[in-house]
This record gives structure tokens, C-alpha cells and sequence, in this order.
């Protein structure tokens, strides 16, 4: 993927789009469309059923209209068979409605990888919390879901849980347990670019997938979810420093660590696995090094505070402000790089400086506190720190927000 990445926005655009839901790629041209078996002006109707291929590819049993072929190019089409007019334009591969601007706006597909119990979902759901909230007021930016389905998926599976239930989720099911299937929660990410003259806001489309950890432990695993890492436009790696030998020993006394042994994976073991699928596509290479921006991110730095320097860069907040600070991000990486060598970890910054032309280190805290031991947030509340350092670094790389300096 390119550093800086032009928007689409023309249908006509010839370069291939990749799904928000299956992530499988196909030209435009190629969109299907779904009858909304509404009474069309001659008075036939077409008859909803269940979608054999979505529900193959999804799950998703409901009755709905039959899927026919026309332009893709195009955002409406008139059904075949009733004569009624649609603007539900369906993927061709997965059958999946696709957003209302999908083809229109950049597609920026992320997901998120990490380790078994290395927070993934807890980190997602509170990313996207702050950048509805508190740091989409400091981008002057937006969140929205794209579509229904992620809409209640979201603030009830997730967000209601972690926040009113103040309950931590369970384990991510496999995609090895799913037949394979992947459920991404898709968002409409938009924002003003700040300029001399108030400009219209840029639109973008993202796609969130978290893999669940065992999907990682072995290459038979790894490969279920090739096309969904081969076709991110960026990779959130949450690699657990709890399951780091140096880093169990110096964390706080109360801390909850993460199990070990035949059923966990080590970070590298996980980083290593995801390193060789990459390097396997011919397309993502630049110069014999892996081309996707990849956000490293460590997790649960509430439970090493107390080691931090005084003067750490982690110690503060990120500086206010519509872009991203490169040079405060660059303190963080330069400091966690410190902190890999006191956690054992230099194995990972040699994989890192080796196989990536595109990486940055982060240090973060989705919780701000040790959960309790039956697995609820701390009486203190959630108090997040720095979460949405990796997400902002990753859109200033693809061009979907502002920068500040250069590096």
C-alpha cells in the first residue's frame, strides 16, 4: 500500500475494490444489486428468500430480495424481474449490502491481530468509544457505523458491555470454529481537513477485523485468514509485554498475567507467523520489505507505570490538536524501544527492522487499571491511555487525516 493514497471518488475509478466484509476484491463493474421487493409502478413485486451465498458466506439467513447483475458503476438499478428500483448494490462475492458510498469514498480495510489474551477486543471497543467521543472532538472528526448490522453489534456486544455492564468480553471465537467466516464492524470515518478555507469533509470507509487469537498459534490457523491480512490497508499487532518473560517479573504486584504454556503463544511466535504470511504476497513488498504500515502496539502499560522514567514520553498525554504529531510519536517509539530491551523483546525489534519499511511502537492502556479478579473493569472506571495513538498513525499514513512535521 502507498504512503499517501488518493481518494476515490468517481465510480469510475478502474482500480479493484476489496470488500469491508469478506475482504475478496473485484472491479466495480462487478457490484451486484439486490431487488428491495418493494411494489414497483407496474405493480409486481418480487418474493424475499434467504440468500443461499450469504448465508454461506455470513450467516446471515435473512429473507431478502433476489440478487441480480447491472452496471456496478452505477449507484441504482431497475430489477429484472418486478421493474422496481434499488439502490442496495451487494457484493458479488459474499452477497453482502455494501455501504451507501461504497466505490465513492476511500475503503480502508484494518485489522487487528494479536496474540491470545493479549486484549484485542477490549482495545478495539475502547479505540472506538474515544474516536466517537473525546478524540473525534480533537480530530473535528466523525464515527459512524456504516451499517446496521455493525451499528447494534457494536453498542451492544461490545460498548454496553465494557462500559454500562462494565464487564470484560470473552474470548474472540476462532475463524477455525466460524467455517471460516469473519464478522468485521464496519465505520464511516469523516473529517475536515483544516485549512486557510473551511473544506468539506473527507470520507472513508472503515473495516475493522479481529482475529481471534488461536487463529494465530499455528501456520494451518494463520492461513484461514490470509485474505484478510493480505488485503488490509494497515495492520493494528496488539503483542501482549505480559507474555514477555523480562516484562512479567518488573509489572506491578497486583497484576492479572496472562496464562502460558502449549495453549498461548509467545509475541514473536505470533509476530513471526504473521511476518511469513505477508512476506508470501508478491504485491506487498517494496524493495524486499514488507509495504503495509503495521502499528505495534503494547498493551496494558498501566502495569508497568510505576517503572516508567521520570520524563518518559509515555508519562504524558499526546499533544491536542486536528493531526498527528510525529514528534511525539516518535519519542514513544524511540522509548518502547528501550523498554523491548528490559522486556527480552529485542528479538521483535529485529523482526520488525527486517521485514517492515513501515512501523511505529506504541504504548498504550485501553483500561487504565489491573481489571478485578473476576474479570470486571475496576472500580475506578476505564480511564484509557494514549489508545488512539496506533489508529490516528495508521490514517495519517494512508492519508486519511493531517500530519504534523515530518519523520
Amino acid at each position: 500500500m502507498p504512503l499517501l493514497r488518493k481518494l476515490t471518488r468517481t465510480p469510475l475509478a478502474p482500480k479493484p475494490l476489496t470488500c469491508p466484509y469478506c475482504y475478496e476484491r473485484f472491479p466495480i463493474r462487478d457490484i451486484l444489486f439486490r431487488c428491495n421487493t418493494r411494489m414497483s409502478r407496474t405493480g409486481r413485486r418480487c418474493v424475499a428468500k434467504t440468500d443461499g451465498i450469504l448465508e454461506e458466506r455470513t450467516g446471515n439467513r435473512r429473507e431478502l430480495g433476489p440478487v441480480f447483475s447491472a452496471d456496478g458503476r452505477k449507484t441504482t438499478a431497475v430489477c429484472p424481474d418486478c421493474a422496481s428500483e434499488t439502490r442496495y448494490r451487494v457484493c458479488p462475492v459474499c452477497h453482502s449490502q455494501l455501504p451507501t458510498q461504497f466505490g465513492l469514498v476511500d475503503n480502508l480495510l484494518i485489522a487487528m491481530v494479536g496474540s491470545k489474551d493479549s486484549g484485542k477486543t477490549v482495545y478495539m471497543t475502547v479505540l472506538l468509544h474515544e474516536v466517537m467521543n473525546r478524540i473525534g472532538a480533537r480530530l473535528d472528526a466523525s464515527l459512524l457505523a456504516a451499517d446496521e448490522h455493525t451499528l447494534s453489534r457494536f453498542r451492544l456486544n461490545y460498548e454496553e458491555s465494557l462500559y454500562a455492564e462494565r464487564r470484560l468480553p470473552t474470548t474472540t471465537t476462532s475463524a477455525g470454529t466460524r467455517d471460516g467466516r469473519v464478522d468485521p464492524l464496519v465505520f464511516r470515518f469523516s473529517v475536515r481537513r483544516n485549512g486557510p478555507i473551511r473544506q468539506a469533509p473527507v470520507h472513508t470507509l472503515l473495516s475493522f477485523f479481529d482475529a481471534a487469537g488461536e487463529d494465530l498459534v499455528s501456520q494451518e490457523s494463520v492461513d484461514l485468514n490470509t485474505r484478510y491480512l493480505a488485503n488490509a490497508d494497515g495492520v493494528l499487532l496488539l503483542l501482549d509485554p505480559l507474555q514477555m518473560p523480562g516484562a512479567r517479573q518488573s509489572a506491578a504486584p497486583d497484576t492479572r498475567l496472562p496464562g502460558v504454556g502449549a495453549r498461548y503463544d509467545t509475541s514473536v511466535g505470533v509476530l513471526t507467523r504473521i511476518t511469513d504470511m505477508l512476506l508470501s504476497q508478491p504485491g506487498l513488498l517494496n524493495r524486499g520489505l514488507i509495504d503495509v504500515p503495521v502499528a505495534v502496539v503494547f498493551p496494558k502499560l498501566d502495569a508497568f507505570r510505576h517503572r516508567l522514567r521520570r520524563g518518559s514520553p509515555l508519562t504524558v498525554e499526546p499533544p491536542a490538536g486536528p493531526r498527528f504529531d510525529v514528534a511525539d510519536s516518535l519519542d514513544v517509539h524511540t522509548e518502547m524501544m528501550g523498554l523491548l530491551r528490559d522486556w527480552d523483546g529485542v528479538q521483535i525489534d529485529q523482526v520488525m527492522a527486517n521485514n517492515y519499511r513501515r512501523y511505529r511502537y506504541f504504548g498504550v492502556s485501553a483500561l487504565g487499571a489491573n481489571p478485578t479478579s473476576d474479570a470486571e473493569v475496576a472500580q475506578t472506571g476505564i480511564q484509557p491511555y494514549r489508545v488512539a495513538d496506533p489508529f490516528v498513525w495508521l490514517l495519517s499514513e494512508l492519508g486519511a487525516v493531517g500530519r504534523e512535521g515530518r519523520g
